[in-house]
């Protein structure tokens, strides 16, 4: 999302370190009373549901033209590749470019790709090396576009609605993976993938009308970083003297790269599992989202991003995989998927908001792509890992090893930050039940003292 040319020249009366009058911040939707944001979140709406399309479409695709549970996890791998190796360039760059006209080119492309790839399919000609083209193509353009997304909220918004805005984000985009999956289960089984792959590329048309759409002077307007040497490393540099942003970010790789490979696992649920076709494949992906949703609209009624939500989110997270890997039918396997989806968001949404609210604004472009660099980059090392344990071994140990590293990864953390931060573990009864929490070192030596 970006604007059109010559937008970001004109004259703005606001900036960064003036935030708006207040607006009752504790309403769970009150940043979309601002009109560029809320052009903005319905432009997604529609892109973000096409989005879902293509994704079920793709995976579905892969599946039957290779019968490979692998070639799914290259697919994944693939469009999230260059992120991984070019993802902090693109937040040089994204700290360097006016976000508007930088979101509307990366937009553009992303669309003309699912054209493409829908031609190809209707037509007949569809092999699986088009899909992995597409995929990285597509991966090319989010090296810009996701930095520029996350750092342009802010810009939309400004920091008194950031928290707000980030959690409705999230909440768009699982919205849409509730409509998105249950349409493109019917256009595969009705009428043909290609179908999905059109109204995805087509879906494009709604986010880019809203960004020209946009009021440049109504932006809470961001200094541009200057073209100059080391500001990769200085970005680097900012990160690593903020042990908050580093243990998140950490965390927040682990999640991504174990616990986040449902294209893989889910497709082979359904495919060899539960021999139940593309709709039970459609129906996990809904379910899930359903608890996505949750977990975002819940995240955008808190104030702050607590690091304890965030531990405690990422270890609920893993043991519910732990428990649907040994789901014995098709509809228990399927209910877990909403806590799975909840808590899974309450990791990404705590994560993201915190980092974004804990980041100063000159730095925010670097920050956000080193951050999405990790969280989505890790797909390209953890889905082929999966793709390989679930031909090996069966998806559900491949499953369950995926909550097993992140619930103990988030553990490791929890442990780290309360160390760092002079908390000790208090373990203990109360009322008959045990009681496990961090406790300041000092309360802890008194009370042994006691």
């Amino acid at each position: 999302m970006s604007s059109g040319p010559g937008a970001d020249s004109a004259p703005a009366p606001t900036t960064h370190d003036s935030p708006p009058a207040p607006e009752r911040r504790n309403s769970m939707f009150s940043s979309l009373r601002i009109r560029n944001y809320r052009l903005f979140f319905l432009g997604q709406v529609v892109s973000n549901t096409g989005t879902w399309m293509q994704r079920i479409a793709q995976d579905w695709l892969v599946l039957s033209l290779t019968g490979s549970a692998t070639a799914v996890g290259i697919t994944t791998a693939l469009q999230f590749l260059p992120m991984l190796l070019f993802g902090l360039y693109g937040g040089v760059l994204v700290d360097r470019l006016p976000k508007r006209p930088t979101l509307i080119a990366t937009q553009s492309a992303m669309g003309f790709t699912g054209v493409a790839l829908a031609a190809l399919t209707l037509t007949g000609h569809v092999q699986v090396w088009h899909v992995y083209l597409a995929a990285l193509a597509v991966g090319f353009a989010t090296v810009l576009d996701n930095p520029a997304r996350q750092s342009f909220v802010s810009e939309m918004v400004g920091p008194g609605q950031l928290q707000n805005a980030v959690s409705l984000n999230s909440a768009n985009f699982q919205s849409a993976r509730l409509v998105g999956p249950a349409v493109a289960g019917l256009m595969i089984t009705g009428v043909g993938t290609g179908w999905a792959f059109l109204a995805n590329g087509l879906s494009f048309v709604a986010p880019i009308a809203g960004l020209m759409l946009m009021r440049a002077r109504e932006l809470h307007v961001v200094e541009r970083a200057p073209r100059g040497k080391g500001q990769l490393r200085e970005g680097l540099r900012y990160v690593a003297g903020r042990p908050d942003l580093i243990w998140t970010i950490v965390l927040a790789g682990f999640v991504s790269t174990f616990g986040f490979n449902f294209p893989v696992f889910l497709s082979a649920f359904a495919d060899d599992v539960f021999r139940a076709g593309a709709g039970s494949y459609s129906l996990f992906n809904t379910l899930m989202a359903v608890g996505s949703l949750a977990g975002a609209l819940l995240a955008a009624r808190r104030g702050t991003a607590r690091m304890r939500v965030l531990i405690a989110g990422a270890v609920a997270f893993g043991a519910m995989e732990i428990v649907a890997a040994v789901a014995p039918s098709l509809w228990l396997f399927a209910l877990l998927m909403v806590p799975i989806g909840m808590f899974g968001m309450t990791v990404n949404v705590t994560a993201n908001s915190s980092i974004q609210m804990g980041t100063d604004p000159s730095m925010r472009g670097r920050v956000m792509a080193l951050y999405m660099m990790v969280f989505m980059g890790g797909a390209p090392l953890g889905a082929p890992i999966a793709g390989w344990v679930t031909d090996a071994y069966g998806v559900r140990a491949g499953l369950a090893s995926g909550g097993a590293v992140t619930a103990a990864a988030a553990v490791a953390v929890g442990l780290v930050l309360a160390r760092m931060g002079g908390l000790r573990l208090s373990v203990g009864w109360c009322h008959g039940h045990p009681k496990v929490r961090f406790v300041p070192r000092e309360r802890e030596q008194l009370a042994t003292a006691a």
